[in-house]
């Protein structure tokens, strides 16, 4: 099974940028649809964006315009790019793989199989 690290959290200012990477091992990345998601104390996971096993890219309304999703398939890894952040932003970031996934259903946690462990953004204003 697929194994997901993330890394490039930190504390940043409001307006500040963030680039986010996810690194997959133990399978073929190519087979998986990825998404990113993100989760602040108290609240529910709530879908960032996604990238299904074609070009295209989904993105939630509240990062629209912000974030940048970049998949590389012979790298194993996917990032997101997040500008223009905001204290809303704040949150533990989750990169998430799935097989079972369509665009109906992107957005619900319940389309990945697999999680990693997290990267934490913490925006200041």
């Amino acid at each position: 099974q697929i194994q997901l690290v993330e890394s490039g959290g930190g504390l940043v200012q409001a307006g500040a940028s963030l680039r986010l990477s996810c690194v997959a091992s133990g399978d073929t990345f190519s087979n998986y649809a990825m998404g990113w998601f993100r989760q602040a104390p108290g609240k529910e996971r709530e879908f960032v964006a996604a990238s299904p096993w074609s070009r295209t890219r989904h993105y939630s309304d509240a990062v629209k315009g912000r974030a940048m999703l970049s998949r590389d398939d012979a790298k194993n890894m996917m990032s997101l790019r997040l500008s223009n952040l905001k204290p809303e932003d704040t949150a533990t970031y989750f990169c998430a793989a799935g097989t079972e996934w369509t665009t109906a259903t992107m957005s619900s946690p319940s389309s990945y199989n697999y999680w990693g462990q997290g990267t934490q953004v913490t925006v200041s204003s």
